[in-house]
């Protein structure tokens, strides 16, 4: 289980990092996808099997939710799959701008959400085992990966200046679309407490210290802080080891 657990905990990390120096808008979710599978394994090699079955599900909805919503940004900004082609989408697709943050602010965990009952509860429940600060410090940066890919994602397809690409918001009046996406939303608000009160016969309690209760929402919301603030700034020549780097999956393939 030592071992499922290091390699669970340098999945989750590297996936993160990653994502972070990623531009492709289907690696960036898939890499996300990798990242929360390291989760679950990491999980179940704390003996938690129920909870890595309960994030699976949760995770499903709003994961499938993401990558139909990025299938809609590819068909309606001309088949481009490059985030820095995007910009300011949500102008031309509000509809999905919604569904696709409700669906990032699941994955990074926020408060009440499907993601924040799974991930949550796991983090909590490593806490309570003493396995030692490494892992638990690995675990909160993670966590803080995740947000950090997220809100870039959101930011440069989003919110972000315009990139320069062709787009189209045709997409958004076809009901074969939106349809699926609309009703995966809703799984994605509800999901979380309902599959938590069919999973778990009675509540779970948790002792911990008030710093590490609050240790995942401090660190999610720190993060979401420290990217909203370095969004104006571009990668600079520095990063460009790292980029590439990251970008080749650090030389994983080869």
């Amino acid at each position: 289980s030592a071992l499922l657990l290091f390699i669970s905990i340098m999945t989750m990390f590297m996936s993160g990092v990653v994502a972070i120096f990623e531009y492709d808008l289907k690696k960036i979710i898939a890499l996300s996808t990798l990242s929360q599978l390291g989760m679950m394994m990491f999980s179940i090699s704390l003996g938690l099997y129920e909870l890595a079955f309960f994030h699976l599900l949760t995770h499903a909805l709003f994961k499938a939710l993401l990558f139909l919503c990025a299938g809609i940004l590819i068909h309606g900004a001309g088949n481009t799959q490059d985030i820095r082609s995007f910009g300011g989408l949500s102008l031309n697709f509000p509809l999905v701008t919604v569904c696709m943050n409700l669906a990032n602010l699941s994955l990074c965990g926020v408060p009440f959400l499907a993601g924040f009952y799974s991930k949550d509860l796991i983090v909590e429940l490593a806490c309570q085992y003493s396995w030692g600060i490494f892992v638990l410090l690995m675990m909160f940066i993670c966590l803080s990966l995740t947000v950090l890919y997220s809100v870039r994602l959101t930011y440069l397809s989003f919110v972000g200046p315009y990139g320069g690409g062709t787009s189209i918001s045709v997409c958004e009046s076809d009901y074969s679309l939106v349809g699926p996406v609309v009703i995966l939303s809703f799984t994605s608000l509800v999901s979380g407490t309902i599959l938590s009160w069919l999973n778990f016969p009675a509540p779970v309690l948790i002792f911990l210290p008030v710093f590490l209760k609050w240790g995942g929402l401090f660190f999610v919301g720190v993060s979401l802080l420290v990217m909203l603030s370095l969004q104006g700034l571009t990668y600079s020549y520095k990063w460009g080891a790292v980029s590439k780097f990251s970008g080749l999956m650090w030389f994983l393939p080869w």
